[in-house]
């Protein structure tokens, strides 16, 4: 009698442990692919994916918040401009280049919110200053030199703000020859708002430098992430 209480208890110890186990995958599962979206995905999240390549130029279709061949299709095209695996699929890395948020249904579409604590003369300046480095690159490279700007603000190693970055002796070239003052337009200051709710197609990048025109021996020791245009972006 004491035997089969023993091999009671040891079965439905065991069957706790077997139900346990699945109950672990089942929510590691569903955690894996709530990580990623891809084909077949659908919701809020997918709609700002659309939202932000369709305003970018990367993706033509509906914003419709399904994640098909078109949207896809458009990821790949966003992934090879930004030196990503062109693999089609939002994950970690992807959504970090794009400003998005996978677990939130609220995230950021990147269209006209300044950030709290950002000034309208700061997103002018961040403006002028994109228009004066990169008027000539890719709204991706101009996001990315907005996002150097940015990242040197949130690192000691540089003044804390904007326009002290900004005008930081001999660090840009367009306040050293003046073409800080020659203004903006509507695409610059897109980047910049871009830049400031997240965007950073530079990987976080705190130099950047056209290789065809260097003369800094220093500049080239630098840890070079990506490249956008004619610009390569380093730590």
């Amino acid at each position: 009698m004491i035997l089969t209480k023993k091999v009671k208890i040891t079965a439905i110890v065991l069957a706790v442990l077997i139900l346990a186990t699945l109950i672990t995958v089942f929510v590691t599962a569903n955690h894996a692919s709530a990580a990623t979206v891809k084909v077949g995905s659908k919701g809020t999240v997918v709609k700002n994916i659309q939202t932000k390549l369709k305003r970018w130029g990367y993706y033509t279709g509906s914003v419709d918040g399904i994640f098909g061949a078109k949207t896809k299709s458009a990821v790949q095209y966003f992934q090879r401009k930004n030196g990503l695996t062109a693999d089609g699929i939002v994950g970690n890395a992807t959504a970090k280049a794009m400003g998005i948020s996978l677990t939130s249904g609220t995230a950021s579409t990147g269209t006209t919110t300044k950030p709290s604590g950002i000034s309208n003369s700061d997103l002018y300046l961040l403006s002028c200053c994109i228009y004066g480095e990169a008027r000539g690159e890719s709204y991706t490279g101009k996001v990315a030199v907005a996002a150097v700007i940015l990242n040197r603000v949130a690192s000691s190693k540089f003044p804390n703000s904007i326009s002290g970055v900004i005008y930081q002796a001999g660090a840009f070239t367009c306040v050293s020859d003046g073409q800080i003052n020659l203004g903006t337009n509507d695409e610059c200051t897109r980047a910049a708002q871009d830049a400031m709710n997240g965007w950073d197609p530079s990987g976080g990048a705190l130099y950047y430098f056209n290789p065809a025109t260097a003369t800094s021996k220093w500049i080239w020791s630098r840890p070079q992430i990506v490249t956008i245009g004619k610009h390569i972006f380093c730590s």
